[in-house]
């Protein structure tokens, strides 16, 4: 290991030596000099991104109704949170957009603590990450917090074709869609064997599964509230045509799952500042109104 210089033996001097009160008085500027990055690794988490004047959020690419489009136009819930809670912050927003992994224990290490191998990331704080126990004890380097929704699987049904849902049995012969690689269409075609199987139109997103049932293309959906929700508010021509049903299948959490934010597990001061921020949103009405502007549903997390 290479030693690093002595900042007194280099100094330059006539006799050979120098003596304590000179020493100090040339080692004193240089470590002057060197003070502004000395004191960026003191400061506190939430000082560093204040002194930053920007909040640097994480939000997946492709992921309508929550985050998607270009890159320098993104729109969605996640989107317009984000800059909700730079606001309330007093901050500049700088969104990091990214493509999911393989699974979220990669996301987390990519955007959260650690950081992208192509250079990319970590971002302040990541969105839309499940509150769950099981996932921040595989994850100790992460600190979730501040649910601010809860995401749950519907069945949008075209209510002409399909007036009521109560078994996964009413489903047979009828035209179904679904997301790719998505738990709910695993769930739906592995029900009782295999009997739903041949019936399931899979799309490349849910957004596109249920503009199937909307185009006529499919009778139902099985999907997240968040994606029906946000197709019937934009492109249904009579929302009144639409159901969406509770249908239980096997893997598949009863009552959803809550939705929060990331941080790194030590940033305490930044998460204490995420939750007041999150609850002056939800006191102001702030909150439901972004769920109201994406055509959504707040539901208590």
């Amino acid at each position: 290991m290479t030693t690093p210089p002595n900042p007194v033996k280099e100094l330059p001097h006539k006799a050979g030596w120098i003596d304590r009160r000179q020493a100090l008085a040339c080692v004193l500027p240089l470590l002057a000099g060197h003070a502004p990055a000395h004191a960026q690794t003191e400061l506190s988490d939430l000082a560093r991104i204040r002194a930053s004047g920007v909040l640097k959020v994480a939000v997946y690419k492709d992921n309508a109704p929550l985050s998607g489009g270009p890159a320098n136009d993104m729109q969605g819930l996640d989107v317009a949170l984000a800059q909700a809670l730079a606001r309330q912050l007093n901050l500049s927003l700088s969104l990091l957009p990214f493509d999911a992994g393989e699974n979220m224990n990669d996301d987390l290490r990519n955007m959260v603590w650690r950081g992208h191998y192509l250079g990319y990331g970590p971002a302040d704080v990541m969105l839309q990450v499940p509150v769950d126990k099981y996932l921040m004890q595989k994850n100790r380097q992460v600190m979730v917090l501040a649910p601010y929704m809860r995401q749950s699987l519907v069945l949008m049904h075209d209510t002409r074709k399909l007036a009521d849902v109560s078994a996964p049995e009413d489903l047979k012969g009828m035209a179904l869609a679904a997301e790719r690689g998505a738990g709910a269409a695993s769930a739906l075609m592995g029900y009782g064997g295999g009997l739903l199987r041949t019936q399931v139109g899979i799309f490349s997103t849910g957004v596109e599964a249920a503009q199937a049932v909307v185009d006529g293309r499919a009778v139902a959906a099985y999907v997240t509230r968040a994606q029906a929700e946000s197709v019937l508010f934009r492109n249904a021509p009579r929302r009144d045509d639409y159901g969406l049903s509770r249908l239980v299948l096997s893997g598949v959490p009863d009552n959803g799952w809550p939705v929060g934010m990331a941080i790194k597990s030590e940033h305490k001061e930044l998460g204490q500042a995420l939750e007041m921020a999150l609850q002056a949103l939800r006191n102001s009405g702030e909150l439901l109104a972004i769920f109201k502007q994406q055509g959504m549903t707040l539901t208590a997390p």
